[in-house]
């Protein structure tokens, strides 16, 4: 019982070891599927402890095992337990996962082979899309990593609105692998030097001071999109007056710009603005950057198409969005933040940017694919992404194709195969 999973990957040994040791590698290894999330990361590999949360209020509790510690080749971790919570899982399970590294460097290039190997009585068929997910995402982030380091990036202090997100906390997790340092701006007190209280109507003189990039992320109240403005104009002012503040300003935005209804229209990031109120909304939370453009700031507007993610995004209402002929211009979460990791680095991108997957569909061919994908008919209705008249935006990723940025899922039905554990 368990489970053997090897793949190679095309990065140094070193790079994929350090990898794991910093913050953020258990956030982006837990598949959005399963139900757990990451309570506390291990501060070692060697001999510290990480938990997980379970249904229910349990805890899942790996200890690292300092006998099979063997950096850069080898750790080890073992279902443990530290307190009520974590007996639950401790007294029906066994489990030891070994976490192998190997160089296979050829002459041309650097290659490690990751090799899993998980003891626990549990089939490999209920684990082996767990851990198609994990090496994926380990491949593609230290990709994601790589661009950064050959554009010249070096190590960033990127401060973060809206962390605890969807968005912004796999975006934190993403930097902080890289060896980035995230200062999530929070509007409770401070919980460690990571966080910096952030007043969205009257932020702090310093709340800047010594940070490279700052990326918002805010949500609007329920109902009360003009929400969004003034905190965004106020924080872009305290950008620009910051004497040892940031060079860069990335604000979220969104292809409602674009209008509701614009058909067949190819919309790259020169479209005319669209009509209607959500259009309006976005074009004055883009003109609320402003004082950070005026400063000599770059500023770059994310203009976001409909996340595909399955934890907390849009595939979790169950009903069919139809078989009309409405597009739909979507991106996978994690296609996502490597759009915003550009935006932070590549001192191409200022203005609006969009950030969409290359191939937009129709509703009709968003139910087909994502029905197939979960091997149900379409006319029973799939998880979707709601709502159920969702506007008709044919958007297109002109300046990052120009720049042949690399798409983790250009493809939907990729996308949601990894996103849902399908692969």
């Amino acid at each position: 019982m368990g489970i053997e999973f090897e793949s190679v990957v095309d990065h140094p040994l070193g790079d994929v070891f350090a990898w794991h040791t910093r913050p953020g590698a258990m956030r982006r290894l837990v598949p959005p599927w399963q139900p757990m999330t990451v309570v506390a990361e291990t501060t070692s590999l060697a001999d510290g402890q990480a938990i997980l949360g379970l249904p229910g209020g349990l805890r899942w509790v790996a200890q690292h095992d300092p006998a099979g510690y063997d950096p850069p080749r080898r750790f080890v971790d073992v279902l443990s337990s530290d307190g009520l919570r974590s007996l639950p899982p401790r007294l029906v399970a066994r489990w030891r996962h070994t976490h192998d590294f190997e160089d296979v460097s050829d002459g041309e290039s650097a290659r490690t082979r990751v090799h899993d190997r998980v003891e626990a009585p549990v089939p490999a068929a209920a684990l082996r899309s767990t851990f198609v997910y994990r090496h994926r995402q380990l491949a593609d982030d230290l990709a994601a990593h790589r661009d950064a380091a050959v554009a010249g990036a070096g190590s960033l202090v990127v401060a973060v609105t809206g962390s605890s997100g969807l968005v912004g906390s796999a975006l934190a997790a993403l930097l902080s692998t890289g060896g980035h340092r995230v200062i999530r701006l929070v509007r409770r007190a401070p919980r460690d030097g990571g966080e910096r209280q952030w007043d969205p109507a009257r932020p702090a003189p310093r709340l800047l001071d010594g940070v490279d990039a700052v990326v918002h992320l805010p949500a609007a109240s329920a109902g009360k999109w003009d929400s969004l403005v003034e905190p965004t104009r106020l924080l872009a002012e305290a950008a620009a007056r910051s004497a040892d503040g940031p060079r860069v300003f990335v604000s979220a935005s969104a292809i409602g710009y674009y209008g509701f209804d614009r058909g067949d229209a190819l919309l790259d990031e020169d479209s005319a603005r669209g009509d209607g109120f959500l259009a309006d909304v976005v074009a004055d939370w883009e003109v609320a950057t402003a004082p950070a453009a005026v400063a000599g700031l770059r500023v770059a507007l994310v203009r976001t198409g409909i996340v595909q993610a399955a934890r907390g995004g849009t595939l979790r209402p169950l009903f069919s969005v139809g078989r009309g002929r409405r597009w739909l211009s979507w991106i996978g979460l994690d296609d996502l933040i490597d759009v915003y990791y550009r935006a932070i680095y590549d001192e191409r991108l200022s203005g609006p940017v969009n950030a969409v997957a290359p191939t937009p569909v129709h509703n009709g061919e968003y139910t087909k694919t994502l029905a197939h994908v979960l091997r149900r008919p379409a006319v029973l209705g799939v998880p979707s992404l709601g709502p159920r008249r969702h506007a008709d935006q044919r958007v297109v990723p002109v300046k990052l194709q120009a720049l042949d940025h690399r798409f983790r899922q250009p493809l939907l039905e990729d996308a949601l195969r990894h996103q849902l554990g399908h692969g």
